[in-house]
């Protein structure tokens, strides 16, 4: 680096309060990926948060279980509140397995409580179904309504949980690019989490890894973000897959393929990490590494660390990575490396290189000091989250055991967090979020309907594995405590592919440009001009409505009200010429089913499949290119996007839960019941236990 380049880096550094997005194409969902942020002020506040993290961080939580003007306990209020979400379990195979006899502790707190099916949201999708959960609002007043929502201002698809604000005004010194301003993250859900109401009147509250709460909100609950939380690369998880075989080179959906180069059985090349801030268009930040056979195994050299040695087939531990910036500047990662073959060609699996819970480049927790504490007393643990790499095993870039493991690693590392949470909170609110279900029954369930293959019982031995968990959580608890134990949807098979803009586009409703590829992503070759409609996302279908956007042809009132109604009845009789099958069950008019202030930022309609369908993987993006049907060729073939009546949630209660038909939205206000506190009037479930509910 040259004098006057490093002088450069310096004055940055000194004017730049700065977070700025780094484009990158990853999953959301079912594939798409959108920036969020990299940040440098956060690795300043979190290297010095770390030099006297343990002994601030006991006093914080010792304040918090505290709780500063609590009130006292009254006569017959629990102790503690326990939820423990078990996403996409589903109630169906938890009946089966229970009446075989592999679920005896699920089996007990039913026969102590309650057990039974929790309806869910309308999309059936876990972003809607855990905002549903935490706020205890419909859509329409949390404003997340699938993964992904439509920018009208750009025309482009844009993630539903959260933005970066623009800077605003740059500086150019040379190749460097100075905000005057600090870009904020923003949480795009709204209203509320229960846990926050709970806190300030007192209770002590820890939410742990629940979906939507990124990035995470001040108060006196501590908080660990769950899905939704990025990447280093600010995408939604992007692996890094290193070969010698020029075959698997070339575009891969999910992260990145890079050619290796052997010289006497050594590998020099470089791991791609977040965009500069400071460079905005110039090359991403990069770790040069070395790869080296030997009998048999590889090794592994990263600057400033021990050699470490790499089995065929075995994960590393989270090595710690450190990009750097500018002399003196290090944005901080960690990342698990799996050699996947070391003969004939050398593989080497890179996981998305997550937020370093030791020394955060962006804030995954609250107090933002939390994830330090944690990572010192449990190690470090995965902050992405989409922790689960479901696209490499899609691109058959990891085995289905290879797969699993790497789930059962969060897994356990949840548990641990769970573990440590009961032991500090004798008394309050926990909660805590395991996606292992959902994660095992979207890549395993085709051998688990077919009964055949070696993975065949892979979903029955991880309902057996929650079931160990919920004994663990149930040995822990005293006779004043309450335990939920909760999923956000049920699961069903994924066998076929509607592609929502193809058929739109043959129906005449979508239009391409001149010459334009149909399979390009995120809308490029979309003539706006003579569009009506398309699709987005899991579910969504928008109208190209006057006044939401410059090029908007649809009049509001009559015409919109008119040609929803067309689309309604004319997707509700799409059949498959394969099988004569209706794939849609229902389409659902938004206006109808939702009410609040974020309705007009809704999907005009939601789609919502039979068993056995769902959008393509192209159209979720824009693409609207080849058949408007086909088959489901990837390892994800369970799924839950369904009519919400065919994959309710599960509910689990140590207490009789009085309401005859629960749904998810009652959760919170039940949470908060408990304790005394009355829920704030824009909440709109009930009370699942007062005895008022079932009348």
């Amino acid at each position: 680096m040259t004098f006057r380049r490093t002088i450069s880096f310096f004055i940055a550094m000194g004017c730049a309060l700065a977070l700025f997005a780094a484009p990158c194409h990853a999953y959301v969902g079912p594939g798409a990926g959108f920036a969020l942020a990299s940040s440098f002020l956060a690795v300043f506040a979190a290297v010095l948060a770390a030099l006297f993290v343990l002994l601030t961080l006991p006093l914080r939580w010792t304040l918090a279980l505290l709780g500063r003007g609590r009130r006292k306990r009254r006569p017959g209020e629990p102790a503690r509140v326990v939820i423990v979400g078990l996403d996409g379990l589903d109630p169906r195979i938890a009946r089966q397995y229970m009446d075989a006899g592999d679920l005896p502790h699920f089996k007990a707190l039913a026969e102590q409580g309650h057990f039974g099916p929790l309806a869910t949201t309308c999309p059936s999708v876990s972003p809607v179904a855990w905002s549903t959960f935490q706020t205890g609002v419909n859509p329409g007043r949390h404003n997340v309504f699938d993964f992904l929502t439509w920018d009208w201002r750009t025309c482009l698809p844009k993630l539903s949980s959260s933005q970066i604000t623009d800077p605003g005004r740059i500086l150019k010194l040379g190749p460097l690019a100075i905000p005057w301003k600090k870009a904020r993250i923003e949480l795009l859900r709204k209203s509320k989490p229960f846990w926050d109401y709970a806190a300030r009147a007192g209770v002590p509250c820890a939410a742990l890894r629940v979906p939507i709460t990124y990035p995470p909100e001040k108060g006196r609950a501590m908080t660990i973000c769950g899905m939704c939380a990025p990447d280093l690369r600010g995408t939604q998880g992007s692996f890094t897959y290193f070969t010698t075989d020029s075959a698997e080179t070339g575009d891969a959906t999910g992260g990145l393929r890079i050619l290796l180069k052997l010289e006497n059985g050594r590998a020099h090349t470089a791991l791609p990490g977040p965009q500069n801030p400071l460079e905005p268009d110039g090359d991403p930040l990069s770790i040069r590494f070395s790869l080296e056979k030997k009998n048999g195994a590889a090794v592994l050299r990263l600057p400033g660390q021990n050699p470490v040695r790499l089995e065929p087939g075995a994960y590393s531990e989270w090595l710690p990575l450190a990009f750097k910036a500018a002399p003196g500047i290090k944005v901080c990662g960690i990342a698990r490396f799996l050699l996947t073959e070391c003969e004939p060609h050398l593989k080497l699996y890179v996981t998305p290189i997550n937020i370093d819970p030791r020394k955060p480049a962006l804030p995954i927790g609250n107090p933002a000091i939390f994830s330090v504490y944690l990572s010192k007393l449990l190690g470090r643990f995965a902050t992405l989250g989409l922790a689960e790499d479901t696209w490499a095993r899609n691109e058959k870039l990891i085995t289905d055991k290879q797969f699993l493991e790497q789930v059962y690693q969060t897994h356990g590392e949840r548990e641990a967090m769970l573990d440590l949470a009961l032991a500090r909170f004798r008394t309050g609110l926990v909660v805590c979020v395991f996606d292992t279900p959902d994660r095992i029954q979207h890549m395993f369930w085709k051998q688990h309907a077919s009964g055949q293959g070696d993975m065949a019982d892979t979903i029955r031995g991880m309902y057996r594995r929650m079931d160990s968990l919920v004994g663990k959580i149930r040995g822990k608890l005293g006779p004043d405590d309450v335990l939920m134990v909760i999923s956000d949807h049920g699961v069903r098979g994924f066998d076929r592919c509607l592609n929502i803009n193809a058929w739109l586009k043959e129906n005449g409703y979508l239009h391409l440009k001149p010459d334009a590829d149909p399979d390009a992503n995120y809308y490029g070759a979309v003539d706006w001009t003579r569009t009506r409609a398309f699709g987005l996302g899991l579910t969504g279908v928008f109208l190209n409505t006057k006044g939401k956007g410059e090029q908007g042809i649809v009049e509001p009132g009559q015409e919109q009200e008119s040609l929803k109604s067309e689309l309604r009845e004319k997707l509700a009789r799409v059949t498959d010429p394969a099988n004569g099958r209706a794939a849609i069950k229902t389409v659902f008019d938004t206006r109808q089913i939702y009410n609040g202030p974020y309705v007009e930022n809704a999907p005009d309609l939601v789609v919502c499949y039979d068993e056995g369908y769902r959008t393509s993987w192209d159209s979720v993006t824009g693409g609207c290119g080849g058949p408007v049907f086909h088959d489901n060729d990837k390892a994800w073939s369970g799924d839950h996007c369904a009519h919400p009546s065919l994959v309710p949630g599960v509910l689990f209660c140590n207490k009789k839960v009085n309401k005859p038909k629960p749904h998810i939205g009652d959760i919170a206000p039940t949470a908060l019941s408990l304790f005394g506190i009355t829920p704030p009037d824009h909440m709109q479930g009930g009370d699942l236990l007062s005895k008022s509910s079932s009348e």
